[in-house]
C-alpha cells in the first residue's frame, strides 16, 4: 500500500501521458488549521494498489488545472464513491479529473473524510471545498459562477447532499451525478447509510435529513444523472426520485439510463457506453452555458 505522503507523486505519475502537456496536479488542505470534528479513524490513510483510498481522516483537494489556452473557466469538484468506507480514487477520481482537464475544465478531486458514523463530516468537507475553490478563483483561472460538483455512488450522495443542504457560500452551480445514492429510505444502499449514520442508522430524523429527494427546492442546482438500468447495488429509483422532485420544483435536470453496465463503471473504457456518457455530459454542459461548443 501507498501512504499519504506518496499520494501526490502517484497522482502526478498517473497523469503523465493521458494529460500530456497539462499542468501537474497539486494538493490543497481543506482544513489547514485542523477540522472542528474528528471522525475517530486512527488507522493510517492509504491508497491501495487497486486505486482505493482507505481510512481517510484528513480532507484534501487534488487540483488539476487546464492549460490557459483551453481553459473554459469551469470547474468540477469530484467526490469518488466507495460506500462511505473507502474512495475509488482512480476510475472515479483521477481519470475523471484528467478527462475534464484535457477539455479545459478544472477537475478537483475531493478526498473527503470518511464519516465513520459522524454524519456531518463529509458535507462539511464538500462545503468547505466549494468555498476554497471560489476563494482561489482568480488565481486558478476559475469562473466563480461555474463551480460544479460531481459524485459517483456514495460520492453522488455527498454531491447531492451539498446540492440540497448548501449555505449561500457553498452552493454548487451544477451537479453531475453518476449512479448516485440519493435516499436513505426504501431504495438506499444500506452500506452507505450504515457507514454515514453509524449508531444512528435507524434514526428517523437523520434518515429524512439525508434523503436528498425530500429537500429539493426551486433553488436546487441543475443536475445531470447518468446511471444503468441493471444497477443492483444502487437502484435507479434513487436518481428517478430526485429527478422527479427536481422537475416538480421546476429545476432543470436531465437523466440518461443506460441499458446495461451495472454499478461503478466510472471512467472505465470497458463500459459499453463509455463514449456515449462523455458525449452526453459535454453536450449538457454546453447547453447549460458552462462550456462553449468549441470545447467538445
Amino acid at each position: 500500500m501507498i501512504n499519504r505522503k506518496q499520494m501526490l507523486s502517484l497522482l502526478t505519475a498517473l497523469s503523465i501521458g493521458a494529460a500530456a502537456g497539462a499542468q501537474k496536479p497539486f494538493t490543497v488542505a481543506v482544513w489547514p488549521g485542523g477540522a472542528a470534528e474528528n471522525n475517530g479513524i486512527r488507522a493510517e490513510e492509504k491508497l491501495t494498489e487497486s486505486g482505493h483510498y482507505i481510512n481517510a481522516r484528513t480532507a484534501e483537494l487534488y487540483v488539476y488545472l487546464p492549460e490557459k489556452a483551453v481553459n473554459t473557466g469551469a470547474v468540477v469538484i469530484i467526490c469518488p464513491g466507495g460506500g462511505y468506507t473507502r474512495q475509488a480514487m482512480q476510475h472515479e477520481g483521477i481519470q475523471f479529473a484528467e478527462m475534464l482537464q484535457k477539455k479545459g475544465v478544472a477537475g478537483i478531486i475531493l478526498k473527503y473524510r470518511l464519516p465513520n458514523g459522524h454524519h456531518a463530516i463529509p458535507l462539511a468537507d464538500a462545503a468547505e471545498a466549494v468555498r476554497i475553490v471560489r476563494a482561489h478563483a482568480a488565481e486558478w483561472g476559475i469562473a466563480p459562477d461555474k463551480v460544479g460538483i460531481a459524485g459517483f455512488s456514495a460520492g453522488g450522495h455527498l454531491a447531492s447532499t451539498l446540492g440540497t443542504h448548501y449555505t449561500t457560500e457553498s452552493r454548487p452551480d451544477f451537479m453531475l451525478l453518476f449512479y448516485p445514492v440519493v435516499t436513505m429510505k426504501e431504495f438506499t444502499h444500506k452500506g452507505s447509510r450504515d457507514n454515514l449514520l453509524g449508531a444512528e442508522k435507524d434514526n428517523a430524523a437523520l434518515i429524512d435529513l439525508y434523503s436528498n429527494e425530500l429537500h429539493v427546492t426551486a433553488d436546487t442546482p441543475p443536475a445531470l444523472f447518468l446511471l444503468s438500468d441493471d444497477d443492483k447495488s444502487v437502484p435507479p429509483a434513487n436518481s428517478v426520485q430526485m429527478y422527479a422532485a427536481m422537475k416538480k420544483a421546476g429545476v432543470a435536470a436531465s437523466m440518461h439510463i443506460f441499458a446495461t453496465g451495472g454499478h461503478g463503471w466510472g471512467c472505465r473504457p470497458s463500459f459499453a457506453y463509455y463514449d456515449s456518457w462523455q458525449s452526453l455530459m459535454w453536450k449538457w454542459l454546453t447547453q447549460r452555458g458552462i462550456i462553449s461548443s468549441e470545447t467538445k
